[in-house]
């Protein structure tokens, strides 16, 4: 499957802006990093040429059950054989896309796109896919894509998000709660004292 840029219509209805290609080479790194876990584990250097035998339909398999769509509002990623993983990214809620590139992907000419969010629970990324063809292109058009829907609900809000100076604009109301709150809590504090 080939990255296209070109709005693609799907059975809903909905656009999808780019459907990602993946790379067949990442098969190979695949193969190579769980050789070198098994390697590395030394139990498991027996089982190495189980591995090389079912490792390639394996790796086949699992590339394709991957998918990674970016539509107007969402970044669409799907993966997995056997437990299927499908997630649905609102844009606007992306705070980094990245880049991963190490020595062995150098090797075979691939990058690693990870995405994180704002609120997401767990440290890494969110979402992780390696392989990805033209992944700086992709990186690109999710990033670009992020900023037209954040620009657009901005646009849609009734006060504007920040002074001209940088400096947020608050609402009263918010300001007249916090005030309430700390005035109970000092009343607390004070009587307890």
């Amino acid at each position: 499957m080939a990255s296209d840029t070109r709005s693609l219509a799907r059975p809903d209805g909905s656009e999808v802006l780019w459907e990602a290609g993946f790379d067949p080479r990442v098969r190979t790194y695949w193969l190579l990093s769980g050789a070198m876990i098994l390697t590395v584990t030394l139990v498991g250097i027996p089982l190495l040429p189980f591995w090389f035998l079912v490792g390639h339909y394996f790796t086949a398999r699992y590339l394709s059950h991957m998918r990674c769509r970016l539509t107007p509002k969402t970044l669409e990623v799907a993966k997995g054989m056997f437990v299927r993983v499908e997630k649905t990214v609102p844009l606007d809620k992306i705070t980094d896309v990245g880049l991963v590139h190490g020595p062995i992907m150098r090797h075979f000419d691939l990058q690693a796109l990870s995405v994180e969010t704002a609120g997401q629970s767990s440290a890494g990324a969110l979402v992780k896919l390696i392989g990805i063809e033209d992944t700086e292109g992709f990186r690109a058009a999710v990033l670009a894509q992020r900023d037209k829907v954040v620009r657009s609900m901005e646009g849609g809000s009734a006060q504007p998000s920040a002074l001209p100076s940088g400096e947020p604009v608050l609402d009263p109301q918010v300001l007249v709660e916090i005030r309430d709150t700390l005035q109970r809590m000092e009343g607390k504090m004070g009587g307890s004292g």
